[in-house]
């Protein structure tokens, strides 16, 4: 899997913070910009450390990510505002086998012959499809959820909060909470303020939705 941030704003954490400025004062939006990076730093502390994440929504991130599976694209699709790109199955060449395999499967060596076995014989019969005039668009039928993809993802930082909650928690699906994980620490590079509690809820809210007190990050 590789995740890198590819597209902010110059300054992303400017924004929000003369958005929350807008909200408290009289100035006009357009005169919002002379304000001192010291003073809009601090107006974005306080209103992200009183849960006032509306304004952060005026600042967006955009990730390359690439060797993943479908499987994984179908649980990121489900977050619903963002902006997704995935490489088509339909335009683009899959004859070489790429796929992803699981780690519990890839430390048995028996599971690991048997998994890549399967892998290859259902290359096998896609490029058997496609020699017989099958459509790509129909002969993708047959590829497993396996099936490495790239994406590009674009997500506002009040959308990726709620993403980092769900998808950095312990009980998430191993393949996309190590996306999260890798983006999450892409994105406080740049933008260290909006996203000094970003986490798991555990983290974030000091609160476990799934109720699992032997997790390691159970808050105490």
């Amino acid at each position: 899997m590789n995740v890198k941030l590819i597209g902010f704003l110059p300054n992303p954490e400017k924004m929000p913070a003369m958005a929350a400025k807008l909200t408290h004062s009289k100035i006009k939006p357009e005169d919002l910009d002379k304000s001192s990076d010291k003073e809009l730093k601090a107006i974005l502390e306080h209103v992200m450390n009183q849960g006032h994440t509306s304004v952060i929504e005026h600042t967006c991130f955009t990730f390359a990510i690439s060797d993943v599976s479908r499987s994984l694209t179908h649980q990121l699709v489900r977050h619903r505002i963002a902006s997704y790109a995935q490489q088509s199955q339909r335009y683009v060449d899959f004859k070489e086998p790429n796929y992803v395999i699981p780690p519990k499967i890839a430390k048995n060596k028996q599971m690991k012959e048997a998994y890549e076995k399967t892998m290859n014989t259902i290359w096998e019969q896609y490029n058997k499809l496609l020699e017989m005039g099958i459509p790509a668009q129909d002969s993708r039928f047959v590829l497993p959820n396996a099936a490495c993809t790239n994406v590009i993802v674009t997500m506002n930082a009040r959308s990726l909060l709620n993403f980092f909650e769900l998808r950095c928690c312990m009980h998430a699906q191993w393949e996309i909470r190590q996306l999260a994980n890798k983006m999450l620490k892409e994105v406080t590079k740049v933008a260290p303020i909006i996203f000094k509690n970003a986490g798991p809820m555990c983290k974030s809210k000091g609160i476990c939705p799934e109720n699992k007190e032997d997790c390691p990050l159970y808050p105490k």
